[in-house]
């Protein structure tokens, strides 16, 4: 009989096998280029199926529906940050001054340098004809988004640093900015002719600043 040791095998994973576990993502990433490239209603599933290198009905193996692969890509793209971003929040030692500050220059790091930027434009343009979809958006990034702005300036309003506010009303100027540099980028900014270039760090910047200075001088009353 032998007495030879059967060791556990070391041979990588089979490339086969390695793709199949890619491939939801590569699907989520080919539907976010070619939506943002085409618009959700003129990308066809199989244009999507062919940029992932998998055929349509791969494609359907992973979602059961167009909206639902547009759903997962939401999910995945920015819902999927929003546990981060409390976490980070949770641990923030830094003052509500700079947490603003920190948020929106991370927001843009994470969502707006990216072509998740184009995510929101597609719901908004899209809305109407999939009241689902947008449903989702709301539901997915719109509120816990909303909800996580609201923290920051609570913290700002219990700690004394920020005056009192409606912050349910307040959050809104938060995201507006957001919302105008997406909208941006993907409509007059891609465009070569526009004769304005709006430098994204810069407008983060100075948006943060009027929000928490105001325009008037300090001597005005």
């Amino acid at each position: 009989m032998s007495t030879e040791t059967t060791l556990p095998s070391l041979e990588p994973t089979p490339k086969r096998e390695r793709r199949k576990e890619a491939r939801p993502r590569e699907l989520l990433d080919a539907a976010l280029a070619l939506f943002v490239e085409k618009g959700f209603t003129a990308t066809r599933s199989e244009e999507v199926a062919a940029r992932a290198g998998v055929s349509k009905g791969t494609l359907f193996l992973y979602f059961q529906s167009k909206e639902d692969l547009f759903k997962a890509v939401i999910r995945e793209n920015i819902g999927s940050l929003f546990p981060a971003w409390n976490e980070e929040l949770d641990t923030f030692e830094g003052s509500s001054t700079d947490m603003v500050k920190y948020a929106m220059r991370v927001w843009w790091e994470r969502v707006g340098n990216t072509a998740a930027s184009g995510i929101a434009k597609l719901v908004m343009s899209e809305a109407q004809n999939f009241p689902e979809v947008a449903a989702f958006y709301q539901a997915d990034v719109v509120v816990p988004g909303t909800k996580l702005l609201q923290r920051i300036l609570q913290r700002g309003v219990e700690s004394g640093e920020f005056r009192a506010m409606d912050t349910d009303k307040v959050v809104y100027t938060l995201i507006a900015p957001m919302i105008f540099l997406m909208m941006w980028k993907h409509s007059m900014g891609a465009c070569a002719a526009s004769a304005n270039i709006i430098d994204p760090q810069e407008f983060i910047q100075m948006q943060v600043d009027m929000l928490l200075n105001g325009m008037l001088t300090r001597s005005t009353p």
